[in-house]
């Protein structure tokens, strides 16, 4: 009974009982809120005072995404007393995101010449692949497998020839390392071992919804297509699929479930899309923004849901409210 596997076990499944009631990742959002009221009333003078403004946000913004995700990832991530270590992927799919995170950034960086490497910038460069290598101390090959990622991503995009695009790019990130999250929640502190509340995976699905949303909009082009009944019909089966979809995630917990009702809500979205004679594009940018913002509540950093509400802002002249009712 007093075995010190039998006393950590109890302890961490104490710890995930309280965690499962009790969702911290919402928690902070609450705490935050007075912060996010003071950006959107001064959204104006934050963009005038960082340099930022309606014409070079989008990239800031996708940029600052990724790379504070990446930091994120390195740091907060790590919880290996929990780690399924026989069956997870996790390792594989953590250097998957460094590595995109990584390709992103440095692709978007690749016209400024490099600095000249002095001893101090060299001490830094290692200090930042050293503390990328201790992300993963799982197996011997952890440290080789992250550090190769952030090195491979980094070259790669140096000698790319075009920056990957920022919202569609910013979607993948943020997509990926919501699939990490769901698949093991204790790693990332997200929820601990055991099913997830409704408020976990209400806010995972509000986040699917606003990114396939955005690919929606902003890719499938209104043409006025398919007649009035036969669209009736088809949004129907396929607004039914989706709740059908998402309460079975909600079940479940599945990462199977939540891909394939990602794609029935693209479907359902690009439908309408299509379907209209024509449709505000500027809604998809709007609700890149809403990603953005749910992206920071569910990984519990603020500052991309503040960069969320200044893109928002950034946004003008659309109805929101009434576009999404279309969309729906």
């Amino acid at each position: 009974m007093l075995n010190d596997a039998v006393v950590v076990q109890s302890a961490v499944s104490a710890f995930n009982n309280a965690a499962l009631w009790a969702p911290a990742f919402l928690w902070w959002a609450g705490l935050a809120l007075p912060l996010f009221v003071v950006v959107w009333w001064c959204g104006g003078a934050i963009m005038q005072r960082v340099g930022w403004t309606d014409d070079n946000i989008l990239g800031r913004v996708s940029i600052w995404t990724a790379g504070l995700t990446l930091v994120w990832l390195v740091l907060m991530g790590g919880n290996y007393g929990v780690l399924r270590d026989s069956l997870s992927v996790l390792p594989m799919m953590i250097a998957a995101i460094v590595f995109l995170t990584s390709l992103f950034v440095s692709s978007h960086m690749r016209t400024r010449p490099l600095p000249h490497m002095n001893w101090w910038r060299w001490i830094v460069l290692l200090g930042v692949l050293v503390i990328v290598g201790l992300s993963d101390l799982h197996a011997w090959w952890g440290p080789l497998l992250q550090i190769g990622a952030i090195a491979l991503g980094a070259v790669l995009g140096r000698v790319a020839k075009a920056e990957m695009r920022p919202i569609s790019g910013t979607l993948l990130i943020a997509l990926t390392t919501t699939v990490a999250i769901l698949m093991q929640p204790e790693f990332f502190r997200f929820g601990q071992l055991g099913n997830l509340t409704v408020f976990h995976l209400g806010a995972i699905l509000l986040l699917g919804m606003a990114a396939m949303g955005t690919i929606a909009v902003l890719n499938i082009n209104a043409r006025g297509a398919v007649r009035r009944g036969v669209f009736i019909k088809l949004k129907w089966l396929m607004r039914v699929s989706c709740a059908l979809g998402a309460a079975l995630f909600l079940l479940t917990e599945a990462v199977p479930v939540f891909i394939g009702t990602l794609v029935a809500m693209f479907v359902s979205f690009a439908m309408s899309v299509w379907h209209s004679d024509k449709f505000d594009a500027r809604l998809g940018y709007m609700m890149f923004a809403c990603a953005l913002g749910l992206f920071g509540v569910i990984t519990v950093m603020p500052v991309i849901t503040v960069m969320g509400i200044l893109y928002w802002q950034s946004v003008k002249g659309c109805n929101f409210w009434r576009n999404v009712k279309r969309l729906l």
